[in-house]
């Protein structure tokens, strides 16, 4: 049961409404994060425009899912783990890739160099040795991809934190946190 509720789209200001409509337009419903970020919505327009942003970005779209499990595997979330193996699915992932990433890994180099990196930022707090790096740096993540994994890292964690303090209730397809 949610300790912050979720805002009904015809209970919200006008500006939040036409928000809440245009991700149910784009998604076909209006998830329960978003409703309850529509508590605040300068966070839900933060998070929906930081997303964005990112989604123009190096990372591809399975790239950026296989993050957001390893992130909300090392966070605990089990909304953001039920709506990111979907999402992930939609987004070709395989169930060995998604279980893969929740474990910290990847199958290609790339990849797995990514979710580590992302693991240890979560993990490390953002405090990384030249040897994090190095270990990055030798699969091909660039500094350009640490900043973008750093990001997605922080937009994950947002939605993380998010639905453990409002106690979001899960409307996805749910997965248990524990693998």
């Amino acid at each position: 049961m949610s300790r912050i509720a979720p805002v009904a789209i015809a209970q919200a200001d006008t500006a939040t409404q036409a928000t809440l409509n245009g991700v149910k337009a784009k998604l076909g419903m209006v998830p329960n994060l978003f409703s309850t970020f529509a508590q605040a919505p300068a966070a839900l327009n933060g998070y929906l425009a930081f997303s964005d942003a990112l989604s123009k970005g190096r990372l591809s779209a399975a790239q950026r899912e296989l993050i957001a499990l390893a992130v909300g595997q090392a966070n605990a979330c089990q909304y953001c783990l039920s709506a990111h193996t979907l999402i992930g699915k939609g987004a070709g992932l395989s169930e060995a890739a998604i279980r893969s990433a929740r474990s910290g890994t990847a199958d290609n180099a790339q990849d797995k160099a990514l979710v580590e990196l992302a693991v240890k930022i979560v993990r490390q707090r953002g405090v990384l040795a030249d040897s994090d790096l190095a270990e990055a740096a030798a699969a091909g993540v660039d500094g350009g991809l640490v900043i973008e994994v750093a990001a997605n890292v922080a937009l994950n964690t947002l939605t993380n934190y998010t639905n453990h303090i409002a106690g979001t209730d899960v409307d996805f397809p749910v997965v248990q946190v524990a693998l």
